[in-house]
């Protein structure tokens, strides 16, 4: 039987609810289920139904906190998970280019009160090219785009290159890999420092700063 409308509505909702939750428990393991739900605007049970899922999936699994409470983690399988279903979801434009033009410009400002003034993209993408168009309101020259997995050798009238090490003369990168960024942006952070990897919020990709959070006040 073909799915209807409603189906194909509830299935995307799903992994919108799902989505939800894993960014959740990466920026928080003890964010509680009542947190979770009053987020995600769902009711406390149901939040609870989607968090038992994704542990019996293998996404999540579950420790404990302490005062009684419980901690969520991100399996390997849950990080690709997530990132699966954020390039999804990044791969309707309209979306995409909304998120990409906001934080893109929140991005070349940073570049820009720093004095970083040469700059490069990580991946040939759809928002690699939305970047670029962005940098036109900015004194920020981009210079090329690093991608070693892709044999285009131009995008958006820069040079692609396939060697990621880090070139003395880009003051910071943008990541713009929207199908594996947190593998390219680990293998950029064994090149360059942290701090010159620009990353959009909208991407949640794990930084070593976002890894290694202080201590946080768990939310009721």
């Amino acid at each position: 039987m073909a799915k209807t409308d409603t189906d194909s509505s509830d299935l995307n909702n799903e992994a919108k609810i799902t989505l939800g939750l894993l960014n959740m428990v990466q920026d928080n393991a003890t964010t509680s289920q009542r947190s979770m739900a009053g987020d995600l605007g769902i009711a406390l049970g149901l939040a609870n139904a989607y968090l038992k899922r994704c542990v019996k999936k293998g996404l999540i699994k579950v420790g404990q906190a302490p005062a009684n409470r419980y901690a969520y983690y991100l399996t390997p399988k849950g990080f690709a998970e997530k990132s699966r279903l954020t390039a999804e979801f990044l791969s309707q434009s309209l979306n995409l280019f909304r998120h990409a033009r906001a934080e893109g410009r929140e991005l070349l400002e940073h570049c820009e009160t720093r004095g970083w003034v040469r700059a490069a993209l990580l991946g040939a993408s759809d928002l690699a090219e939305i970047m670029t168009l962005s940098a036109r309101d900015f004194d920020v020259e981009l210079i090329s785009i690093f991608d070693a997995d892709t044999e285009a050798t131009e995008l958006a009238g820069l040079p692609v290159v396939k060697d990621i090490s880090y070139p003395g003369d880009v003051d910071a990168v943008i990541l713009c890999d929207i199908v594996t960024p947190q593998k390219t942006y680990d293998r950029a952070r064994n090149l360059m420092p942290e701090e010159r990897i620009l990353t959009p919020r909208f991407l949640h990709v794990l930084t070593e700063s976002s890894a290694n959070p202080g201590p946080e006040e768990p939310q009721s």
